[in-house]
C-alpha cells in the first residue's frame, strides 16, 4: 500500500475532454461527432500521447496512417472501427484523405441507470480495434450517418434516436466479433460479466490492492473462481492481469509525464522503490528509467 507519510505530487497524463459547442444545450457536453474530413481540414493529424476522460470511436471509411493504443501500434486502414475507453492513452497519426466520423461521449451518457446498456458498453470496449469488410462497414457508416444528422437538426427527442443508433451499432460490433471466433471460443454471459467487473476493479484499486484474493472477496467470489473466470476467458490467471495491469499503468506516467520513478511508484502504491525497478525490469526486460529513454 502506499506510504501515506510521503507526499506525493504526481503529473497527471494530458487528459482531454469533449469539445463542447458554444451556444448549444448540455447534451453537447457529453456527446460528439464529426466528420473526419472537416476534422482533418486538409492536413495530416499528428497527435502527442495522451488519455481522455470519455468513449472515443473513430470509424474509418477511408484511413491510413498509424494509432498506437496504450503501448499496442495498429495500422490504420480502409473500413476499420477504433474504440477506445475512458482512461486508454493513445497517440493517433491520421494521414489526409481519411473519411469517416469521430464520435466521443461521456461514461454517463449512454447508461446512466440501464444495466444491459452499460454490460453492452463494456462488451464492445473490450475490443480496440475491429476490422470490418466493406458490406459489414457500409452497415454501420449509414447509422453513424443517422446519428451526425440528428446532432445536426436536433429536431424533437433526437437524444433517444442518437443512443438507439448507438445501441444497434454497438450489438453489431459484437456480432461481427463473435462471427470471427470459433465456437469453441464463447464463454457463457455470466463469466464474462464477472470478468468485467473484475477488471472494472482493477482500474479503481491497483493501488491498494495487488492480490488475486483481494479482488475475489470485492467480487464475493472464491480465488479459484476467480482464477477460473479469467482463464476460461483471458487464458491468463488473475495474478497476471494484475501484473499486466501494473506494468501497463506504469508505461502509461513513464511515456506521457515527466514524473520521478519515484513518484509513479509511490502513485502505484509502491512504498519500496527499488522493489517497484525490480518488478518492472522482470516483466519489461528494462528498468523505468532505460523504458522512458528508449521509447519516448
Amino acid at each position: 500500500m502506499q506510504n501515506n507519510d510521503v507526499p506525493v505530487k504526481i503529473k497527471n497524463i494530458p487528459i482531454r475532454h469533449i469539445n463542447t459547442v458554444q451556444n448549444k444545450p448540455d447534451f453537447s457536453k457529453s456527446f460528439n461527432i464529426r466528420s473526419v474530413t472537416d476534422l482533418l481540414a486538409g492536413k495530416d493529424m499528428v497527435q502527442e500521447l495522451h488519455r481522455h476522460d470519455f468513449f472515443y470511436i473513430l470509424a474509418l471509411k477511408k484511413g491510413s496512417g498509424n494509432h498506437e493504443i496504450d503501448f499496442s501500434s495498429y495500422k490504420v486502414s480502409d473500413h476499420s472501427i477504433f474504440l477506445m475507453r475512458p482512461g486508454q492513452v493513445h497517440q493517433l497519426k491520421l494521414k489526409v484523405g481519411s473519411t469517416g466520423y469521430l464520435m466521443e461521449f461521456n461514461t454517463d451518457f449512454f447508461y446512466p441507470h440501464d444495466k444491459l446498456s452499460k454490460q453492452l458498453l463494456r462488451k464492445v470496449s473490450n475490443e480496440n480495434l475491429y476490422k470490418l469488410d466493406s458490406n459489414e462497414f457500409k452497415k454501420l457508416l449509414t447509422l453513424l450517418t443517422s446519428v451526425s444528422q440528428e446532432n445536426t437538426n436536433q429536431k424533437e427527442r433526437y437524444q433517444e434516436i442518437i443512443k438507439a443508433n448507438l445501441s444497434i451499432f454497438f450489438i453489431e460490433l459484437v456480432r461481427n466479433c463473435q462471427n470471427h471466433k470459433s465456437p469453441a471460443n464463447s464463454v457463457n454471459l455470466y463469466t464474462h460479466e464477472r470478468l468485467e467487473e473484475f477488471l472494472e476493479l482493477l482500474e479503481i484499486h491497483i493501488s491498494n490492492h495487488k492480490q488475486a484474493s483481494q479482488y475475489a472477496e470485492l467480487l464475493n467470489l472464491s480465488t479459484f473462481q476467480l482464477n477460473a473466470i479469467t482463464r476460461a476467458t483471458l487464458g491468463k490467471t488473475c495474478s497476471e492481469l494484475i501484473n499486466e495491469y501494473i506494468i501497463l499503468e506504469s508505461k502509461r506516467y513513464l511515456l506521457a509525464t515527466s514524473n520521478q520513478i519515484t513518484q509513479i511508484a509511490y502513485h502505484l502504491g509502491y512504498e519500496d522503490v527499488s522493489y517497484f525497478i525490480r518488478f518492472f525490469k522482470k516483466h519489461t526486460g528494462y528498468s523505468p528509467e532505460a523504458f522512458r529513454n528508449n521509447f519516448k
